[in-house]
């Protein structure tokens, strides 16, 4: 097969698939099981001719995936109005502090926020696949460990953890605002 045919071909799996792609997936794949090197090479070009284009070629952790580009997102809302997903700020909380600190036990999580963790919050959170358990730390009790998951950094288009945003130096002090949920 020609590099032009494994682009098409590769660039026909990435917008059937309704999942991301890893480069070893479409490797295996194609019949000549190509080197992951040309692969990610043809997703690269694949990549840079939807530059201009309202879709866009982006790695994420669990692979690669076309979507919209953000600065469309407006106009694709308005195609499917849905309503916000509302998540407690003692959800968002509790998930920053496993994001950015993980692996974290469920005291850890406590002992940061200053306030006891629900259960509900956690099992809401591994329902989602944004955390989940990657085992047991070695005190008393073993309490079970808490980490982010690929579908985690996915869901933010992101490829490593790395990429989140760093955390200020300073504290930031909260508002006067009672608000209890962020919207997203």
């Amino acid at each position: 097969m020609e590099l032009k045919e494994v682009k098409v071909v590769i660039e026909a799996l990435l917008l059937a698939s309704d999942v991301p792609l890893s480069e070893k997936k479409i490797s295996s794949i194609l019949d000549n099981n190509l080197d992951k090197k040309i692969v990610l090479n043809c997703l690269i070009d694949i990549q840079n001719e939807w530059e201009e284009k309202g879709l866009e070629l982006v790695s994420t952790s669990l692979g690669w995936r076309f979507q919209t580009k953000r600065e469309l997102s407006t106009f694709i809302q308005k195609l499917q109005p849905e309503k916000s997903i509302r998540y407690s700020r003692a959800m968002m909380e509790t998930l920053a502090i496993i994001a950015y600190r993980q692996p974290v036990t469920r005291a850890d999580i406590e002992s940061i926020r200053g306030v006891n963790v629900s259960s509900q919050i956690i099992r809401n959170l591994e329902e989602k696949n944004w955390i989940e358990c990657v085992g047991q730390k070695e005190v008393l009790g073993k309490p079970l460990l808490y980490a982010t998951t690929k579908s985690f950094l996915a869901d933010l288009g992101l490829r490593s953890l790395n990429e989140l945003p760093p955390i200020p130096s300073e504290k930031i002090e909260t508002g006067s605002s009672n608000e209890d949920e962020i919207l997203i």
